[in-house]
């Protein structure tokens, strides 16, 4: 009986999730949406590597440099989407529609239910990286052959990246419990850390030197590792970028990816604890903010 309910919270919670990111509209408008709003963002990376390749003279002649950073940032819409998405449903439900608290008294674990939450965040953003890397190898020639993809590395690195992002996510959903609204520039504050210093559009040995311990500790930079070498090839160009990385081989990047995601897994349910005991104590759970 217990483990029906808990399905039936995270059942129920993913599909509000769902509506709640699709607006409630109608699935073909939707549609597009989905199909035009990732291709719009990712065309300022590519004006950008232009720039760029003009501005460093000779143009664009580097494709495997562009293949890097395409890819890294395809991903990351996970890291910046999921990661916002799951922290907000806090404040979404708790200042927009002022249904935390009764979320809080019904039967659902409520932690069950941001899981449920954040599977429809994942679903959104998905269609979003397929569009991308599908726009990037149809229109701009980048090289991803089907057959050099590594799909047991991809869904293994996919799943426990994923797992990785949820767990910073319920994390930060924590310490929204004792924050006012404006705690999203916090969200944005740590996803663009994770932009800057884990090699999502820059190698990271272009970065000064006193922030490569960083860049080692964080989960996230080994995570695309894994999944460049799984979309390119160990011996591509493209993973050669990952310098800094390059003493480690394929299974060791993935053990420290899965221990590091593990530690922050026991980490985030900490600190979301601790946040929503000290928000029920100070009775935080119905606080709206008018600022």
């Amino acid at each position: 009986m217990a483990m029906r309910n808990l399905w039936r919270t995270f059942k129920n919670s993913a599909w509000l999730g769902w509506q709640m990111e699709s607006n409630w509209a109608d699935p073909y408008l939707f549609a597009i949406y989905s199909i035009v709003k990732p291709i719009a963002g990712t065309l300022i990376l590519v004006f950008m590597y232009i720039f760029l390749s003009y501005a460093g003279g000779g143009g664009p002649t580097n494709p495997s440099l562009f293949g890097y950073m395409y890819l890294g940032n395809a991903l990351f819409m996970y890291v910046a989407q999921v990661l916002f998405g799951v922290t907000w449903v806090i404040h979404d439900d708790r200042e927009h529609y002022q249904t935390l608290k009764y979320i809080y008294i019904s039967p659902a674990n409520f932690y069950v239910y941001i899981l449920g939450r954040s599977v429809s965040k994942i679903a959104v953003t998905t269609i979003g990286v397929i569009v991308t890397i599908i726009f990037g190898v149809t229109a701009l020639g980048i090289q991803m052959p089907l057959s050099n993809i590594s799909w047991p590395l991809m869904l293994l690195g996919m799943s426990i990246g994923l797992a990785c992002i949820i767990a910073f996510g319920l994390a930060l959903a924590g310490v929204s419990f004792l924050t006012a609204r404006h705690a999203g520039g916090m969200n944005e504050g740590i996803a663009g850390i994770f932009y800057l210093f884990c090699g999502a559009i820059f190698p990271i040995t272009v970065l000064p030197s006193w922030s490569w311990p960083l860049a080692s500790v964080l989960p996230i930079t080994y995570w695309l590792y894994v999944m460049r070498v799984a979309f390119f090839g160990l011996g591509s160009g493209v993973a050669s970028y990952d310098a800094m990385l390059a003493g480690y081989d394929i299974m060791q990047g993935l053990l420290i990816l899965t221990v590091s995601t593990l530690i922050f897994i026991a980490l985030s349910f900490v600190i979301f604890r601790f946040g929503d005991y000290m928000a029920r104590k100070k009775g935080l759970i119905d606080m709206t903010t008018g600022y």
